[in-house]
């Protein structure tokens, strides 16, 4: 499951304009919370961490509201406009500037005695990624980097050395080209249209950029960021290690790698559960570091609590917060294995849990990742950036001429977003 789903643009715009919201007006830290999350296979560690708390609080009660990814966000937005959100709940890096901008989340303290985290317990890029005009808005639950998963008897078959830290794009592109075999049906390589698992990953490696730091303009007109893109593109059409856009579209990238259709692809570590749980699938795969580019990289990204602005328990909601980020809760989610806990010194469990594979490679990653880029509606652009490299994925346009097209439309959705928020 691609735990990055954006809301659409126009949902987007609407939810931005429409939305106002004012903190609640109870402070008590008895009663009931609701806690929304959309992942069915975290439900489990979070029941358990929501047992765990009410266990420090008797008279507490929290509920586990379970909304599936697909229609999570637009039930959210819905909830928020209507003031029945629930009391705590995940977000995502790309949703997260609409919710702040629109007034929809109450500040976090992160200094003093009612400090609800410490910076410096977490990776420091997924700490800034929940603070918004100076506030931080959202505590870090859990992180994801991304690695090389490779299929090792694939690699047998082709008599390849296995992935390790000193490949190059160079040694990418040869192994891809050495592990096809068309009459078998295998490829070496698959690159979805994914922005976290392949092209930010690579638009890094490469010194290109996305956007901005100010978040005011595009970073695909680039030479590097372009360089980046045309690393997969090449794959596909150039080097013909890779399935066509096509291919991939109808037959989901990590359902192909499962079926042993291709050798390689980059996935998050939130995919590691997945593949574990396949007895057979477990046996013959493992993970290495992403190939270097002019550097190495990696996009880091994880998901955030945070605290709906009209709960009638604030108060609580916060302590609530305070404990799911914090070193008990993120033990416990580090056992349960389906995601690497963000607190510092908790993911040991997480890694442990998989001997199999070779998972100290996401934590290595967070040395050298690189943030998640977003804006204040990351939604607007990123369906622009989805559809746009599409079509250079598919050979339908030129690299150059979708770049053109998505750097010009990107400039104008963040111009409209920095006027709007003036």
């Amino acid at each position: 499951m691609r735990r990055r789903s954006l809301l659409t643009a126009a949902a987007a715009s609407a939810f931005a304009a429409g939305c106002s919201s004012s903190p609640g007006s109870s402070d008590s830290r008895h009663g009931r919370l609701t806690y929304g999350i959309w992942d069915v296979a975290q439900l489990p560690a979070m029941r358990r961490a929501a047992r765990e708390f009410e266990r420090t609080r008797p008279g507490v009660r929290v509920d586990v509201q379970l909304t599936p990814n697909g229609t999570y966000w637009t039930k959210l937005r819905t909830a928020c406009t209507s003031g029945t959100a629930p009391d705590v709940f995940w977000m995502n890096g790309p949703n997260f500037g609409l919710y702040a901008d629109a007034g929809q989340l109450l500040p976090l303290e992160t200094e003093g005695g009612e400090a609800v985290l410490r910076p410096a317990d977490y990776p420091a890029d997924l700490v800034s990624l929940y603070r918004w005009n100076g506030v931080q808005y959202g505590a870090p639950k859990d992180f994801d980097t991304v690695g090389l998963w490779f299929n090792k008897e694939l690699f047998d078959r082709a008599k390849v050395d296995y992935p390790d830290a000193g490949w190059t794009w160079q040694d990418l592109i040869t192994n891809a080209q050495r592990l096809t075999d068309r009459r078998r049906g295998v490829h070496g390589i698959g690159v979805p249209v994914w922005a976290q698992e392949n092209y930010y990953d690579s638009i890094a490696q490469a010194g290109g950029w996305v956007i901005s730091e100010d978040r005011k303009r595009s970073g695909y007109r680039d030479p590097r960021t372009l360089e980046g893109l045309r690393l997969w593109v090449d794959m596909i059409h150039r080097y013909r290690a890779a399935p066509t856009l096509q291919q991939i579209t109808d037959t989901d990238a990590t359902q192909l790698f499962q079926s042993g259709r291709i050798a390689m692809v980059q996935d998050a570590s939130y995919n590691a559960a997945t593949y574990y749980a396949d007895p057979e699938l477990r046996a013959k795969v493992d993970v290495a570091p992403l190939a270097r580019g002019r550097r190495r990289a990696t996009v880091i990204h994880g998901l955030g609590n945070v605290v709906y602005a009209r709960t009638p328990r604030p108060a609580l909601a916060r302590d609530f917060v305070r404990f799911l980020s914090g070193r008990r809760a993120s033990q416990i989610q580090g056992k349960y294995g389906t995601a690497i806990p963000a607190f510092h010194g908790t993911q040991r469990a997480w890694v442990e849990g998989m001997p199999e594979f070779d998972l100290q490679v996401f934590l290595d990653a967070v040395d050298y990742a690189v943030p998640y880029p977003t804006s204040g509606n990351t939604a607007a652009w990123a369906h622009k950036e989805q559809q746009l490299l599409a079509r250079a994925w598919s050979g339908d346009e030129s690299l150059d001429g979708a770049t053109t097209a998505l750097a010009k439309a990107m400039d104008q959705l963040l111009d409209q977003e920095g006027r709007a928020g003036s």
